[in-house]
């Protein structure tokens, strides 16, 4: 296990002062060479991220419990596979909510009223600080302002946003089973608010995996496919997963700015070196062409979905020119 000491911790109040360049350097390196960096001082209030946690933690227990613990029960007794392990199975309980373009959290069952508005102010927040973190992005890479979030918008001139909350419970045999399975995130910029008291989250960096520091009211910011792409391999994606844990039940709100559906998604031109033959070195396509791919393929490397689309890039064109 690599040491965490070196996690890139970035407080985002010494953007406004004489220390602006050291961290957005800082900031730099974390998307270069982590994929991975953690926020304080973001502008989210801290009672409202205490309201937050309370209530999916309350909601956790009154609705979802029971419901896992009897389906865990019985996926560890329907056996493993040849080397022992629950190869397909995650140690996880989760409900989605999709706020852009649409919101259905009013669809959302087993919500009381006062958690679907805290949810509401919460996400508009990160929605602002997720937008706030591109164009700082942009900035670092070079880019005009505002880029990376127009390159996300698609016809309907926003961007696919939404949040997995997530619970860990305690797992009787982490030997046997993942609390997630190790993957890359499909989409663009990730903000994660979790449990400061039961860890699990890591990464992998350099062939070992980094724990990711459980801090109170923190971000946890992670790059998807999509940006990869998009700055032709400056910034990457990272493998990273959650492991299950014996004491504690942890919790995570995962919220993903993502493309819109039908935005069409390749390397900024401007990140494109000449012997690219103005192509870059990632493919061009249509974001939900890219999901129908990724979601048979989460947990398998990246490259080969990226390759995958090469060859289409004529027809992507085509296709596109034609719409």
């Amino acid at each position: 296990m690599a040491p965490t000491s070196l996690f890139p911790i970035i407080d985002m109040a010494l953007l406004a002062g004489e220390e602006r360049p050291a961290a957005m350097d800082m900031l730099h390196d974390a998307c270069e060479n982590w994929g991975f960096f953690e926020i304080l001082n973001h502008g989210i209030l801290t009672e409202m991220m205490d309201e937050v946690e309370k209530m999916t933690k309350d909601h956790y227990k009154r609705v979802h419990e029971q419901r896992f613990l009897e389906f865990a029960s019985k996926a560890l007794k329907d056996g493993c596979d040849a080397h022992g392990v629950k190869a397909d199975l995650d140690w996880e309980s989760t409900f989605f909510v999709r706020h852009l373009p649409e919101s259905n959290i009013g669809e959302i069952p087993d919500l009381d009223d006062a958690y679907r508005r805290v949810m509401r102010q919460f996400t508009a927040e990160l929605e602002k600080l997720a937008e706030r973190l591109l164009d700082l992005l942009c900035e670092n890479l070079g880019l005009e302002k505002g880029y990376l979030t127009r390159a996300f918008r698609g016809s309907s001139g926003a961007p696919t946003f939404g949040t997995k909350v997530s619970s860990y419970p305690p797992c009787p045999r982490p030997d046997l089973v993942k609390g997630l399975r190790a993957h890359t995130d499909a989409g663009g910029i990730i903000l994660l608010f979790q449990d400061d008291r039961v860890g699990g989250l890591q990464l992998l960096k350099d062939g070992e995996w980094v724990d990711v520091p459980p801090m109170r009211h923190s971000i946890v910011v992670n790059l998807g496919d999509q940006l990869e792409v998009i700055t032709n391999g400056r910034y990457k994606s990272v493998l990273h997963r959650v492991v299950a844990q014996t004491d504690g039940n942890r919790m995570s709100i995962a919220s993903f700015y993502n493309p819109g559906g039908d935005a069409v998604i390749s390397p900024a031109p401007a990140l494109v070196e000449e012997e690219d033959t103005g192509r870059g070195t990632y493919p061009r396509f249509v974001f939900e062409d890219y999901m129908k791919l990724y979601v048979r393929h989460k947990f398998e490397a990246k490259e080969p979905r990226f390759e995958a689309f090469k060859p289409m890039h004529t027809e992507t064109s085509t296709r596109i020119a034609i719409a």
